[in-house]
């Protein structure tokens, strides 16, 4: 676990700088190791706090892209920089949709701040196989993914190879379906050095902000199999699959999702129904702060009513009441604004509710903190 910096433009949840917490393996070739890292990584976003039913996480394989490359003749080291700027364009696949990244694919495309960003200049023929590739998701078909798949690259090598992996990585899970782990070779994991298995995790449905407008967050994790990349430093062919949780974007989603989910408790408001009893009103307030309650008292100068609806306002729990009739009985009134809300819905006799109050009941003032907190223990 430690710090990394994104050279992609930041967004919410995206941050330049973010804690990242990495698990690999290192030693053993695909797919069993493979099997492993993706059932691990399933475990991790749900012992986070995201429930199964919430997320799911699409598997693809760069061999089976490879084999994409053969189809559409991008094979060698001569099309290297080519391949890798459709790489880079089929993983914007879930972000820009098909007419965005066909606009990658062919000559480029420019987005809503005036950017411009080059294309990889492919023909339409292979634009459309690219496309045709991408929408093999199930979202997009009642078919098996590898079925679809396989129809699509006939019989080249690199993708029978990769359609060989994924089918040994779902032999290899006994719960793979119960997982929510699912095949998508939309999944590409721009970057270059993957040579088989990708993974990736997404929430399913579409999380919303304070303003209720929805946000792209992406995806809040993933990784894939590098057996080339030791090499690179080592000069030895050593195979490795891992993973990887953006933990800055993993806790902004589960406080979207959490802010969507629930609304924030406010403060217990005290009336301030006499002007000249200011200091006691402010007594009670003291005295439930100084039992960790979170108490303020009206300042407004307002009536009842406006008051009440004032701590509506604040979603306040309880609002506490002490006028004239209260103060020389030595009570407070407490009123229950939770299980008042609740109780409205169900009684439509504004006469039957003014009688009954059935949310509000009166306390002595030396027991106002203990009669508090046991109303906010009920919610």
């Amino acid at each position: 676990m430690g710090p990394v910096w994104r050279n992609e433009k930041p967004g919410p949840g995206r941050f330049r700088q973010f804690t990242q917490c990495d698990v690999d393996t290192v030693g053993a070739p695909a797919p069993y190791a493979d099997a492993e890292i993706c059932s691990l990584f399933a475990d991790v976003v749900a012992a986070a706090g995201i429930d199964r039913d919430d997320f799911f996480i699409r598997v693809s394989n760069r061999k089976i892209v490879d084999g994409l490359f053969e189809k559409i003749g991008l094979e060698g080291e001569v099309n290297l920089e080519t391949r890798l700027t459709v790489m880079r364009s089929m993983d914007k696949f879930d972000k820009f949709g098909a007419k965005g990244v066909a606009q990658l694919l062919g000559p480029g495309r420019k987005d809503e701040s005036g950017d411009f960003t080059d294309g990889a200049g492919l023909d339409d023929v292979k634009i459309e196989t690219v496309l045709s590739f991408l929408q093999s998701g199930p979202e997009n078909s009642s078919d098996d993914p590898l079925a679809v798949i396989a129809k699509i690259l006939g019989d080249t090598k690199n993708g029978a190879e990769g359609l060989d992996e994924l089918n040994g990585i779902k032999s290899s899970i006994p719960d793979f379906d119960a997982r929510g782990i699912i095949f998508d070779c939309s999944v590409i994991r721009g970057l270059d050095y993957y040579t088989g298995p990708v993974f990736e995790a997404e929430f399913k449905s579409t999380l919303t902000d304070a303003k209720g407008r929805p946000v792209q967050m992406g995806s809040i994790g993933g990784g894939g199999r590098y057996d080339g990349l030791v090499k690179r430093f080592k000069g030895m062919e050593v195979p490795a699959v891992g993973v990887s949780v953006g933990v800055s974007r993993l806790l902004a989603a589960l406080e979207l999702k959490n802010a969507s989910a629930s609304v924030a408790q406010g403060p217990v408001v005290v009336l301030a129904l006499e002007k000249d009893r200011m200091a006691d009103y402010q007594q009670m307030a003291a005295e439930l702060r100084a039992a960790g309650v979170r108490a303020e008292v009206y300042l407004g100068g307002s009536n009842f009513a406006k008051q009440l609806k004032y701590a509506d306002r604040r979603a306040a729990p309880v609002a506490i009441i002490q006028g004239p009739d209260e103060r020389e009985k030595g009570e407070v009134t407490i009123k229950d604004l939770v299980k008042g809300a609740e109780l409205s819905k169900s009684i439509e006799d504004n006469k039957a509710w003014r009688e009954e109050q059935p949310a509000q009941f009166s306390a002595k003032r030396s027991e106002l903190v203990e009669a508090v907190k046991k109303v906010l223990a009920r919610g």
